[in-house]
């Protein structure tokens, strides 16, 4: 079964689950991944302090985990 992100996961969930993922955060100007405020934050918190839609991150990394 696939790892599945929602607007609840902890950032740090989904790298320790695969770290390819990054570039999708960096995309949204999202580029320390790995400082301990980050790894607590989840999709939702690292999105609107970002000003991007949470739903289309979400999509990107579930369509990425699918794969």
């Amino acid at each position: 079964m696939a790892f599945v992100v929602t607007k609840d996961t902890v950032i740090g969930d989904i790298m320790d689950a695969d770290e390819s993922t990054a570039p999708y955060f960096m995309e949204m100007g999202m580029h320390c991944l790995f400082c301990p405020a980050s790894r607590g934050e989840t999709v939702e918190e690292a999105c609107y302090v970002h000003g991007v839609e949470p739903e289309e991150l979400i999509a990107k990394l579930n369509a990425h985990f699918a794969s």
